[in-house]
């Protein structure tokens, strides 16, 4: 039955529904005016818009301008438009807007197109480009839950979206887009560390059928998953292929190949605790942080910086190959070596064989985290021993790799301790700029640094400073001296004279410079009774050594500790003419506009004359051509200019090789966490064996790349102003026959 409506219900039908359509239509404008007032929450300003907030990562730069590595909360880092390929914008474009470049914002007619992908069971969202930027940038998901709150959340974004498109280019939205994407597990965000963590590979660099990939995880992360949802993201690529062809970003062709192809998978992703110059980052991020704070250096807005939020920029001296080849060769040999040191303990009894070792293995095991936590839990220490002694699942490093076990964690202390330590540090004599600090074997097990934060004693390294003293006093390295024992006396001290080794004591008349070369104990000390202590001493702080040095006939034997970091620096003294330059590590600190928030300017000192640097380099050389560093020659074929000189401490318990060249002075330390725990033998505890070939292997590393520009045949400058020291010990020699022959004359 057909209804018929008189001429006035009509009218009031069209009114009402007039009034419908209009009334409506005013809610939402009045509902956008509202939103638009921050009468729902404040929306973000322009400057807001221009500074957005998000988890940006601070990155660490090698003085080649690569990345070393990161502090984040959010594994994030900023690219620009031309950083990234145009495979990764077309397959965003195609897949998440294809009308990207078209609309102001707002793409209402997107949202019914979208329909037809979600039946067909490829899930998407209405929204742009521009609008997820809105979201990801300002408000999160927050509200997602919440039906009205969602509604108030998404014409906020509409109203964000459309000042973005005012304020910035479509390059620059897209750009602003990718760079603050989640891509879910691994702590990765944005599409560098996407293509990082992925592909092992930059965002310039990644190819379409990776780019598809990496843009399909971007509203599904979990989903699409190459790691844990390898077909789920097969699937998921061979979709965003699709969408490319049909925009044509690339061929039918290309796509039927494309989508054949293997995930290809470099998984890398990026911890704290792994990759390259470990421990140098960890001292930078407490030295970056101090000098923040005592600088008083903040934002504008005056807070303080987040080294793992705002995205600083840190420049370092540090060579990104350098660095690679010191941790490289750390690790060929270092592997060599605790097999030689599990060899020779092999069937001794530990307790027996080693001074406290009851007390170090408890001390070890009071450090611990698990002693520590069993502590908290209110443990009694017999409650805590049983724990030690109940074999217990656990990971432990080897030098082939970490390895799961299960052990006592008594035994694992045990096993710490006998583990031997390395530290390496490398530095341009002449600019005083670190090039290569290995602060330890791996910084995910044992995080002490032992470049600069720990100190050793030294050893024999400390003798060239007793002789830089004596040849500034006019003495030659020509000059023979009977190497005997001789005894120094000081009043109010008790009497002082080395021990040397009936082995390695070279007997009769022998000048300085062969007993520097073979490390003489009885001569060293002789030169000390002439020189005497103070000025030693003093020469040596005046080198950068800031650890105690107290004035005793002893330090010329290197009784006193001192840093890897401060030994390198100190033999840098003789390499650079005399001058002390700052080791210096940090260039400068940026934000992540670029402004400088720090520039470092190293010291320098002129720390010794010039001729009597260069006599030293003579000296040196001699510990290299016919002393204990011979190996560097007939072992690694280093027979190029080479200074350096072996250390070697009291019981074997520390191994020490310093290396100079004109352009490098390298410094190496090799010893147990705890003195007690050692070589039993010289021959195989003393620093040319322990330190000494990393050093070499490093060097042959370093010299093999010429981009490097440290040039193998270089030797060290004469002094601009002359020598007067003589280092012909021929003619040297003929003057000493000559001066004799006058004191006789004149009754002398």
């Amino acid at each position: 039955m057909i209804i018929k409506l008189t001429d006035q219900e009509i009218k009031r039908y069209n009114r009402r529904l007039w009034g419908i359509v209009i009334g409506g239509f005013s809610f939402i404008v009045l509902l956008l005016l509202c939103v638009n007032f921050g009468l729902f929450g404040a929306l973000p300003s322009f400057r807001d818009l221009e500074n957005p907030k998000s988890n940006l990562a601070s990155e660490i730069m090698s003085e080649d301008k690569r990345v070393l590595g990161k502090y984040f909360v959010q594994n994030r880092s900023n690219v620009s438009f031309k950083q990234i390929s145009p495979n990764v914008i077309n397959a965003l474009v195609a897949t998440e807007d294809n009308r990207f470049y078209s609309h102001s914002g707002i793409d209402f007619g997107r949202t019914f197109s979208i329909v037809l992908y979600n039946m067909v069971g490829h899930k998407q969202g209405g929204s742009t480009i521009t609008q997820q930027l809105a979201k990801n940038l300002f408000n999160g998901a927050q509200g997602a839950h919440n039906p009205i709150k969602r509604i108030i959340q998404k014409l906020q974004e509409w109203i964000i979206a459309v000042r973005i498109e005012r304020n910035y280019t479509k390059e620059e939205i897209i750009t602003m887009y990718l760079n603050t994407v989640d891509f879910g597990a691994y702590n990765t965000f944005g599409i560098s560390s996407a293509a990082a963590t992925y592909f092992n590979t930059t965002p310039a660099n990644l190819t379409p059928d990776q780019a598809a990939l990496l843009v399909r995880m971007v509203n599904a992360p979990t989903l699409y998953n190459p790691i844990r949802h390898p077909d789920n993201a097969t699937t998921g690529r061979n979709f965003v292929l699709y969408r490319m062809s049909q925009e044509n970003y690339i061929t039918d062709g290309q796509y039927e190949e494309f989508k054949q192809r293997p995930l290809g998978i470099k998984f890398h992703p990026t911890d704290h605790t792994e990759g390259l110059a470990t421990y140098f980052r960890s001292v930078l991020k407490k030295d970056v942080q101090r000098i923040l704070e005592e600088k008083s250096i903040v934002k504008t807005d005056g807070s303080q910086y987040d080294l793992d939020r705002d995205g600083l920029k840190i420049y370092t001296t540090l060579n990104y190959d350098m660095q690679q080849y010191a941790e490289e060769a750390q690790h060929k040999y270092m592997r060599e070596l605790q097999a030689q040191f599990n060899d020779h303990w092999h069937g001794y009894n530990l307790r027996k064989s080693i001074q406290n070792y009851d007390l170090l293995i408890k001390q070890g095991m009071q450090r611990s985290d698990r002693y520590r936590m069993l502590k908290q839990e209110g443990k009694t220490d017999e409650e805590i021993m049983e724990d030690f002694n109940t074999p217990a699942p656990m990971n432990i490093f080897t030098w082939r790799g970490d390895r799961d076990t299960t052990m006592k964690p008594i035994d694992s202390i045990v096993y710490s301790k006998l583990t031997l330590r390395n530290a390496m540090m490398s530095m341009d004599p002449t600019t005083g700029y670190i090039k290569a600090w290995v602060g330890g074997i791996d910084f995910k097990h044992y995080k002490y640094d032992q470049v600069k934060t720990g100190a050793r004693q030294v050893g024999s390294t400390a003798k060239p400073f007793t002789y830089a003293v004596a040849i500034a006093n006019g003495f030659s390295p020509c000059m023979q001296v009977n190497n005997v024992p001789d005894t120094i006396r000081i009043p109010g001290s008790p009497p002082w004279c080395p021990n040397s080794e009936p082995s390695s004591t070279i007997p009769g008349m022998i000048t300085l410079r062969k007993a520097l070369a073979n490390s003489q104990n009885w001569v060293t000390a002789h030169v000390m009774k002439e020189v005497t202590a103070q000025p030693v001493a003093t020469l040596i702080k005046k080198m950068g050594i800031t650890t105690e040095v107290p004035a005793y006939p002893s330090i010329c034997l290197g009784v006193f500790d001192a840093s890897v970091f401060d030994m390198t620096g100190a033999y840098s003294v003789f390499a650079n003419h005399g001058i002390w330059t700052e080791p210096t590590y940090l260039v400068r600190i940026e934000d992540k506009n670029g402004n400088v928030l720090y520039d470092n300017k190293p010291r320098v000192v002129q720390a010794m004359e010039d001729q009597y640097a260069y006599v030293m380099t003579y000296m040196l050389k001699g510990v290299i051509q016919e002393g204990t560093g011979q190996r560097l020659q007939w072992k690694y074929g280093l027979t190029n200019p080479i200074g350096g000189k072996t250390g070697t401490t009291q019981a074997n318990s520390d191994g020490w090789f310093i290396g100079i060249t004109p352009q490098l002075v390298t410094g190496v330390w090799t010893g147990c966490e705890d003195r007690d725990i050692h070589f039993r033998s010289t021959r195989l505890g003393e620093g040319a064996n322990t330190a000494l070939p990393i050093f070499a292997l490093y060097m042959k590393q370093v010299y093999a790349n010429p981009t490097l520009g440290i040039k193998k045949n270089v030797d060290f400058a004469p002094p601009k102003n002359g020598l007067t020291t003589v280092l012909d010990c021929g003619q040297y020699n003929q003057q000493q026959q000559g001066t004799d022959e006058v004191d006789k004359k004149l009754g002398f």
